[in-house]
């Protein structure tokens, strides 16, 4: 059975506990959304890409890891996310732009190898427009889960903290 729409929104009711703002338990996959916001969030922030990953700083992996989390457990590379509407995402309009930065992001992986550096990434032409897919995906996943889309990204290992806790 597959829950669509807002009609059938796991939204109803109170919101569940939160940590970091972001609840937990509110999506039966919350743990995969998590992964796949964390990478949202680092894919759409250019001054984060340019303060953390070209710079070379640790505690946020690359930008492999951020695709691999994108995809890894969702196999959002073979799949639409819309397979996911009502467990990991909210509803169709957050898959599709989902859908469109995880294209964005694959075709260039694809081109430039998946253990390019980071600069093969960000000086790629078509990376302004994942960056703006990945935005889009993010803000509205955000928003979605009463989080400022603009904070900074946290660090792996408070994501793994986060997902660790039920």
């Amino acid at each position: 059975m597959t829950v669509q729409g807002s009609e059938n929104s796991s939204r109803r009711g109170s919101r569940s506990a939160t940590m970091g703002g972001m609840p937990q338990n509110d999506m039966p996959w919350w743990r995969w959304r998590s992964n796949v916001r964390s990478a949202l969030h680092m894919l759409s922030d250019p001054v984060f890409q340019r303060d953390v990953w070209l710079a070379g700083a640790e505690g946020y992996g690359d930008v492999t890891d951020a695709v691999y989390r994108l995809v890894e457990d969702t196999w959002l590379d073979n799949w639409s996310a819309e397979k996911y509407v009502g467990t990991i995402f909210r509803d169709s309009q957050e898959a599709a732009l989902v859908d469109t930065a995880v294209l964005r992001v694959l075709r260039i992986m694809h081109q430039v190898g998946p253990d390019a550096p980071v600069s093969a990434y960000v000086d790629h032409p078509g990376w302004p427009e994942a960056v703006r897919a990945a935005r889009d995906a993010h803000v509205r996943m955000a928003a979605a889960d009463g989080d400022d889309p603009d904070a900074a990204p946290r660090t792996l290992e408070v994501l793994r903290i986060m997902t660790r806790t039920a």
